[in-house]
């Protein structure tokens, strides 16, 4: 992969940041490479930026300073574009955005040196319906969210995989995960923990009032249908990746098949996903 143009996302209202990305820029710029910063990036160091949607357009390979949600975010403004991004951690949990701060640089050496992998990660496109017509259409990283606003009552969803139906969810909604995205709401409502290169969809319900109703993987190729069939008198919302969506109505449908455009995202040589898992989510620990 031959290294041109190179983008920084900067996570909104980090100004403290300006010296790293600074910092970032003129490593990069010594080293022959042309940067472009996003709005937020630009703010922080004092330079003139570009959209984000331009700087997707233009580099080959955007870094993203912030945590797991500004990668989400950045990953939205990419759309259908195979451009590679590298996480690095400012936030919390990092999951997605996996290299510390202090990594950064020795992490960009072998990045130049092209000493890095390239995960592809699947994600889901997501087209909310309304009596035949699309009236919204996202990609999640993450997943998708079929769920009661916070003062609705109960709502039934009934589900569909390849025109089998699955169930009718009685509950707080459903949720539909990426193997990425299991390790999120999911992992929370009782879902299983999929590697990211298995390339499947989880069906998660929500707070459920049946205790029959379990999580179900399905493989990628399954094409999801849900209906919204009686909100019981309250709003019922798509959410995806936590960050966009739209309200649905009884009767509305939301279908969700795997995208033909996954996110690239760099990950270093022989990287051991469980003890990511272990270190990052704490897993099996008493």
């Amino acid at each position: 992969m031959t290294l041109r143009t190179i983008g920084i996302a900067l996570k909104p209202e980090q100004l403290q940041l300006g010296a790293l990305v600074q910092e970032t820029e003129k490593w990069l710029r010594d080293r022959g490479i042309e940067v472009l910063l996003d709005p937020h990036a630009a703010q922080a160091a004092h330079r003139l930026g570009v959209s984000r949607s331009e700087l997707v357009d233009r580099v080959d390979l955007t870094i993203v300073l912030g945590g797991d949600g500004t990668l989400l975010a950045v990953a939205r403004a990419i759309g259908e574009r195979a451009v590679p991004v590298l996480g690095v951690n400012l936030g919390t949990l990092g999951y997605l955005a996996e290299i510390l701060p202090e990594e950064l640089f020795p992490t960009l050496e072998r990045v130049l040196a092209g000493d890095f992998s390239t995960e592809s990660r699947m994600r889901l496109d997501v087209r909310a319906e309304r009596e035949g017509r699309e009236i919204g259409r996202y990609l999640a990283l993450n997943d998708a969210v079929i769920a009661r606003t916070a003062l609705s009552r109960m709502v039934d969803l009934q589900a569909w995989a390849d025109d089998a139906e699955v169930t009718v969810y009685h509950g707080d909604g459903v949720i539909a995960a990426t193997p990425t995205g299991s390790s999120a709401y999911s992992l929370s409502a009782g879902g299983p923990l999929l590697l990211p290169g298995l390339n499947a969809i989880v069906l998660t319900p929500i707070c459920p009032h049946a205790l029959t109703q379990r999580p179900v993987v399905v493989p990628e190729t399954c094409r999801i249908a849900v209906k919204v069939l009686d909100a019981r008198g309250g709003e019922v919302q798509l959410t995806v990746d936590g960050q966009v969506g739209c309200e649905l109505a009884e009767g509305d449908r939301v279908r969700i098949c795997a995208s033909d455009h996954p996110l690239q995202l760099l990950a270093p040589r022989n990287r051991n996903r469980f003890e990511i898992m272990r270190n990052k989510l704490r897993w099996g620990e008493r």
